[in-house]
């Protein structure tokens, strides 16, 4: 579904870089995702993600640069909480709009678990969020800094928010956690990644790596009771907050 939005706008200028944040490498982000197959519900997927059928139908395989961030650096730069998180950069390498929902929406708690289905009001919310935020970077495209959608450097940064000494320790915990999963010590490895959830709960990236980091796991849908004990603890707390496209003058 992106590839149909770097098709459309490539020609002016948009470049999309996406990356998987995964220490299991390649070997996780080229396995088949087992279990509940989303290849086996499409529509299902579309719907959950928000993506209207006129995209969805120009979906492709991505021409556009795709990496796998093993030691979730760029989570860490960009202060990537959670996946799908898109941040704008522009041209003189500015960051335009910091880290938040790429358009999607928190429709979990309505959910089937088993089937990915959502009711069709939801599925209408989502794809009119996704279709607001892939319309501001249409706008953005075209206007460039004159855009109502792209931020001033002090919004930005009220938007940002530097690392805590909490998220200092968390990320230390990562690259401990990672080196130890690479020389094949998963519970130690483990440890250290449950330390950086424990440091930092409001990252789902270090949750969903604490989750996925045994063999039977590796590659599959983080969909598990772990997961989904932790998304109920939220309470009336979103897990996919939207993202604010309020424009700025």
């Amino acid at each position: 579904m992106w590839q149909a939005v770097y098709a459309e706008l490539k020609d002016q200028g948009v470049e999309i870089l996406a990356v998987a944040l995964d220490t299991g490498g390649k070997k996780a982000v080229e396995a088949a995702i087992r279990a509940a197959d989303c290849r086996e519900r499409p529509e299902a997927l579309a719907r959950l993600m928000g993506w209207s059928p006129a995209l969805w139908a120009r979906q492709a395989p991505p021409t556009y640069t795709c990496l796998i961030d093993e030691a979730h650096v760029v989570a860490e730069l960009y202060g990537i909480t959670n996946v799908p998180q898109g941040v704008w950069i522009d041209e003189q390498g500015r960051i335009v709009r910091p880290a938040e929902s790429a358009g999607t929406i928190d429709m979990v708690r309505s959910m089937n678990r088993e089937t990915f289905e959502i009711p069709d009001a939801d599925a209408e919310r989502g794809m009119a969020h996704r279709d607001a935020y892939i319309d501001a970077l249409r706008d953005w495209a075209k206007h460039g800094a004159a855009s109502g959608y792209a931020l001033s450097p002090e919004e930005v940064r009220k938007r940002m928010r530097g690392p805590s000494a909490a998220d200092v320790l968390a990320a230390t915990h990562v690259r401990l956690g990672r080196h130890l999963y690479a020389k094949g010590q998963l519970e130690r490895a483990k440890h250290h990644f449950k330390e950086a959830v424990r440091l930092c709960p409001e990252s789902w990236n270090y949750r969903r790596q604490s989750n996925m980091l045994d063999p039977d796991k590796v590659g599959t849908l983080n969909s598990g009771p772990d997961f989904w004990e932790a998304v109920d603890a939220r309470g009336d707390r979103q897990f996919y907050p939207p993202a604010d496209l309020g424009q700025t003058a």
